[in-house]
């Protein structure tokens, strides 16, 4: 496998541009060249600088890359698509002017992406990974997440020649089985991709295995976290929203989980898999000295498991 192994700001708890707690950018920067990653993801709208080159030259500075832009945002509301176009063109806009990064051979669509993510929602966070619970969208709300979707995409693609890709995510209202099913049937491929992501999935009660595989032909980028299982099984119990499970401490260093990362290695050389991967561990950003630690031992582990970047 070719691969580019990228950390990203939700590692240190950036999920939220208002929370107060956030760590300054320039650590973010610092501590992902520092533990040996070669590239980062922009994180959500509003924390890193895209304007001017103050961006591009700290980035160059520590040889990092980016691989994604990221809107994380309500996709649902028809209201908010005006919001949805700017964060495109000015996401989008930076990435292009960044160096053009190197394509694996047999990689579908080349990095760097725009990972489309419906936010977080009150009504659905209180059910995130209890799908037989969480209210579903009525097919109008359902239609206009679609059209909003493929607005967005469509713009990335046609006026920069990004790729979009939709990222199911507990707590949003594209998060279980039926719902990724339905968004692979109303967005075609040559519109936009998938981004799986293995904790998303595990908590939401699927197997990661299981759907990287059947879903490898519209997979075009992937995010790898772990989950701490004992914390999993209180939070499942206790029905807390999704970032309350979080800042309890449910995603954890990769390797010191229950996603079986072996495994999951064997089925992307099944499949032939090629490009980028992010790893991940949403926390309470309070909590963001340990994450130089944590996103540490979550790259080592996987290169200890196989996963060499060679990108």
């Amino acid at each position: 496998m070719h691969l580019r192994i990228a950390s990203a700001p939700c590692c240190w708890g950036v999920d939220d541009v208002n929370n107060p707690h956030l760590p300054p950018w320039e650590r973010v920067l610092d501590e992902a060249a520092e533990a040996g990653y070669q590239g980062l993801e922009l994180g959500p709208y509003g924390y890193l600088p895209l304007e001017g080159e103050r961006l591009a030259r700290a980035l160059e500075a520590r040889d990092l890359t980016v691989v994604a832009g990221t809107i994380f945002d309500d996709l649902v509301d028809p209201t908010n698509l005006d919001s949805l176009i700017r964060q495109t063109h000015e996401i989008c806009g930076f990435l292009r002017r960044l160096p053009e990064l190197p394509r694996a051979p047999g990689q579908r669509h080349p990095a760097p992406y725009l990972v489309l993510i419906d936010h977080v929602h009150a009504e659905r966070s209180r059910h995130a990974g209890h799908p037989e619970t969480a209210p579903r969208l009525a097919d109008d709300r359902w239609a206009t997440l679609m059209a909003n979707i493929r607005a967005i995409a469509e713009l990335a693609s046609r006026e920069y020649g990004i790729r979009a890709v939709v990222h199911p995510h507990a707590g949003g209202y594209i998060e279980f089985a039926d719902e990724i099913r339905r968004l692979l049937a109303d967005i075609p491929d040559h519109t936009a991709g998938l981004c799986l992501d293995t904790g998303h999935l595990h908590y939401s009660g699927m197997d990661p295995v299981t759907w990287l595989r059947d879903q490898a032909a519209r997979l075009d980028y992937l995010h790898f976290k772990d989950i701490a299982p004992r914390v999993f099984a209180e939070v499942m119990a206790d029905r807390v929203d999704f970032f309350a499970a979080c800042a309890r401490g449910v995603m954890c260093p990769i390797g010191q989980g229950c996603i079986d990362y072996d495994a999951i290695r064997r089925l992307l050389q099944e499949i032939d898999y090629q490009g980028d991967i992010t790893i991940e561990q949403e926390r309470d950003p309070r909590h963001a000295d340990g994450s130089l630690a944590a996103v540490t031992a979550s790259l080592d582990y996987l290169k200890d498991r196989g996963f060499r970047a060679s990108l």
